[in-house]
């Protein structure tokens, strides 16, 4: 089957589960990032589907990914949230890792905000930090579009100017500032992983002008952009890179970091949502 048959045929099974449950599909996604799964623990009148209920749906194996969809609302707003995602050091072909959203967008979702867990790189930072993320660097991980191109998905040459949607970074730094959270804003890079990063490398990337580094999200937004989807992202800083901290880097680290900061991460979204354009909720 090729990419555009298995994003229909997941998309015909998605859709069944919804109609047998009274499920409409909300036009904003969230996607929680490592150790960030309890933002959906939060959601009001969830209704939980899970990612191995839809034959041939990729199936999250990274720790901290709980691998399911939760339908509900988060201070009014409906929602429908990834709780966990897959990646590309999992094994999975580069479509698979971003056929969940573009499943998503094909059934009605019109924006998406992407959160992860990332090593800190820019010194200014600290773990713990919230950064709204304005740019990435796509150069070290394959393309999602790379090969053959449906246009009922988009366009063979899509514009990348502008990813984050401006309207929807004011938005977040407005919910921010009724959190009187101290939220950074920078550049994000996406690496294969899984393994970390090396002093070297990190030094390579902070020549660059990248601020935090990670192994998802901006594969995501690029397939997001590719369909005309609006894309915010926030990334959670759960370490200091490579070299920037003398301590070793483990993953379980990230995972309890994340778990640590999940109350203000729900509080930041739910005050952000609460600024997003009505028509666009």
């Amino acid at each position: 089957m090729d990419v555009l048959g298995k994003i229909l045929n997941i998309e015909k099974q998605l859709q069944d589960i919804m109609q047998r449950r009274s499920l409409s599909m909300p036009a904003t996604a969230l996607v929680l990032g490592s150790g960030l799964g309890a933002v959906a623990d939060a959601l009001q009148n969830a209704t939980i589907i899970p990612y191995g209920d839809l034959a041939g749906f990729p199936v999250s194996t990274a720790p901290g990914h709980k691998g399911r969809f939760v339908f509900g609302t988060l201070g009014g707003i409906p929602l429908v949230v990834m709780q966990g995602r897959v990646h590309y050091y999992e094994g999975y072909p580069m479509s698979d890792v971003v056929l969940p959203l573009r499943v998503l967008a094909r059934l009605g979702v019109k924006q998406c905000v992407l959160t992860n867990a990332v090593g800190g790189i820019n010194e200014g930072m600290q773990v713990g930090d919230f950064m709204l993320i304005t740019d990435h660097i796509s150069t070290f991980v394959p393309s999602p579009l790379t090969g053959p191109n449906s246009e009922q998905l988009g366009l063979r040459f899509p514009d990348m100017t502008q990813v984050y949607d401006l309207q929807l970074q004011a938005a977040i730094r407005g919910g921010a500032a009724d959190c009187h959270l101290d939220l950074k804003e920078g550049v994000y890079a996406q690496l294969t992983g899984p393994h970390f990063e090396t002093p070297t490398e990190i030094r390579l990337l902070q020549s660059l002008g990248i601020d935090v580094v990670g192994m998802s999200t901006v594969v995501e937004a690029i397939a997001l952009r590719h369909m005309n989807i609006r894309v915010a992202g926030i990334s959670c800083i759960t370490n200091l890179a490579a070299g920037i901290s003398d301590t070793p880097l483990c993953g379980e680290e990230v995972n309890q970091v994340g778990a640590q900061v999940g109350g203000h991460m729900t509080e930041l979204l739910t005050a952000a949502l609460g600024r997003f354009e009505p028509a666009n909720r």
